[in-house]
C-alpha cells in the first residue's frame, strides 16, 4: 500500500534566496507499507513553481496518475527507472518514489542505506547554506555557523547583493572556507561583477547564470579564478556531460531529490570523480525524511566535498521523524538503523498534515 501525506511545517527562521522568501516547508511524504516493511520517500518540490516547472500539485498528481502505476510486485528502483523512462522531465516526482524503493529493499535486505548503496565513509563533512539577510544579520548567521564547526559557509547572493556582504565576512572571519551561491540571478552581462568576487578567494560561486546557459558559464569559467560549482544546470547525465565536454564546470551540487534520486546521483558522482570535478550533496529543505538520503549519498566516498546537510533542528523546531541529526565537529553520520534508519512521527504528523490520502492499494 502507497500512502501520501502532505504536510506544512514553519521554519524557525525564513529563509530567503534570489527565488523568493520560504517561510514554511511544504512537503509531500510517500509511505510504502508491505511485508511487515515501511519505506518513505519525500517529494522535494514547493507549493509554488517558482525554483521551476514541478511543484506539489503536478508531483503528486504525476506519482498518482502514472509513477505510483510503475512500481513493479519486487518493488525494485532499478527497474522502476527503466519504467519511467517513458515520462519526460518530472526529476522530483521520478526521484521520490525511486528513493522510496531503495528505502524498502535496504530495508529488506537489512542494512542501512549507506552501506547498502555503495563505499561509506560512514560520516559526511557537513556545510552550511545561509539565506539573505540584512549585512549585521548574515555576520551574525556566519559567526554561529564558524562556532558551530561547520566545515564550509554557503551564503546566498544575487545582483547588488554580493560584494560588499563578501567583502564583510572576509573581515571578520578571515579566510573560512566560504562559498557563494547566485541562484541563477546573474547575466552574461555582469560578468565584470563576478570577476571582482575572484579577490575573495572564494571555494566557488555556485550557479551564477540560468540553468540553460551552458555555454556562457564555460564562457565565465575562462574569465574567473573563482571554481565554478553546477547545480540547477545539471538534470542529467546529458547535461553533466555537456557541461564536461563545453569545460563549464569545476564542482557538481547533486540534490538526489532533484536529479531524478540515488541511481542518477551515484551515475553523476562516477562520471564527476572520473573528470576531476568535485562533488557534494545539497539539500531542498527537506524534513528528516529527504535529508536521511541526503547524508546517506554524502557519506559515499567519491563525496569529497561539504555539504548542505545541517541538522533537522538548523530548520525545524520539530521534524516530522522520531530521530534527529546531531553534527559532531563539523560531521554527521548516518543512522545505524536499516535503510535510511528514521521513522516518522506519526503523532506530530498528524498536526501538521493539510492532506493525505492512499495512492495505490
Amino acid at each position: 500500500m502507497l500512502l501520501y501525506s502532505k504536510v506544512s511545517i514553519p521554519l524557525i527562521k525564513e529563509f530567503k534566496t534570489s527565488f523568493g522568501t520560504q517561510k514554511v516547508r511544504d512537503a509531500l511524504i510517500l509511505i510504502l507499507m508491505e511485508d511487515g516493511i515501511t519505506a518513505y520517500g519525500e517529494v522535494v518540490t514547493d507549493e509554488d513553481p517558482a525554483y521551476g516547472y514541478e511543484y506539489n500539485y503536478t508531483a503528486l498528481h504525476l506519482i498518482k496518475k502514472y509513477l505510483g502505476n510503475l512500481v513493479n510486485p519486487e518493488r525494485d528502483p532499478v527497474s522502476f527507472n527503466e519504467r519511467a523512462q517513458s515520462i519526460r522531465g518530472h526529476e522530483m516526482a521520478k526521484a521520490a518514489v525511486e528513493m522510496m524503493l531503495w528505502d524498502f529493499r535496504a530495508k529488506k535486505e537489512k542494512k542501512p542505506l549507506h552501506a547498502f548503496i555503495g563505499e561509506s565513509k560512514g560520516k559526511t563533512e557537513t556545510g552550511i547554506s545561509i539565506g539573505m539577510a540584512p549585512i549585521d544579520d548574515m555576520l551574525a548567521s556566519v559567526g554561529r555557523a564558524v562556532d558551530e564547526g561547520y566545515r564550509r559557509i554557503k551564503v546566498k547572493i544575487e545582483r547588488g547583493y554580493d560584494e560588499l556582504i563578501i567583502k564583510k565576512i572576509r573581515e571578520k572571519f578571515g579566510d573560512i572556507n566560504l562559498s557563494v551561491d547566485a541562484n541563477q540571478s546573474y547575466t552574461r552581462d555582469d560578468f565584470k561583477i563576478l570577476e571582482k568576487l575572484d579577490k575573495y578567494k572564494l571555494a566557488y560561486i555556485e550557479q551564477p547564470l540560468r540553468k540553460d546557459d551552458l555555454v556562457g558559464h564555460a564562457v565565465l569559467k575562462k574569465k574567473i579564478e573563482t571554481p565554478l560549482c553546477l547545480d540547477e544546470s545539471i538534470v542529467s547525465m546529458n547535461s553533466l556531460r555537456n557541461a564536461i565536454e563545453l569545460d563549464a564546470i569545476d564542482i557538481l551540487n547533486i540534490k538526489p531529490g532533484r536529479v531524478g534520486g540515488i541511481s542518477s546521483s551515484l551515475e553523476m558522482m562516477s562520471m564527476a570523480d572520473q573528470n576531476g570535478i568535485g562533488v557534494w550533496i545539497g539539500g531542498m529543505l527537506e524534513t528528516g525524511i529527504g535529508r536521511s538520503f541526503n547524508i546517506s549519498l554524502a557519506s559515499q566516498k567519491k563525496v569529497k566535498m561539504p555539504g548542505d546537510t545541517s541538522p533537522n533542528s538548523r530548520y525545524f523546531k520539530k521534524d516530522v521523524t522520531k530521530e534527529v541529526f546531531h553534527m559532531d565537529r563539523g560531521f554527521i553520520k548516518p543512522m545505524k538503523g536499516n535503510g535510511i534508519g528514521v521513522e516518522l512521527d506519526y503523532q506530530y504528523l498528524k498536526t501538521v498534515e493539510v492532506e493525505g490520502g492512499r495512492i495505490i492499494d
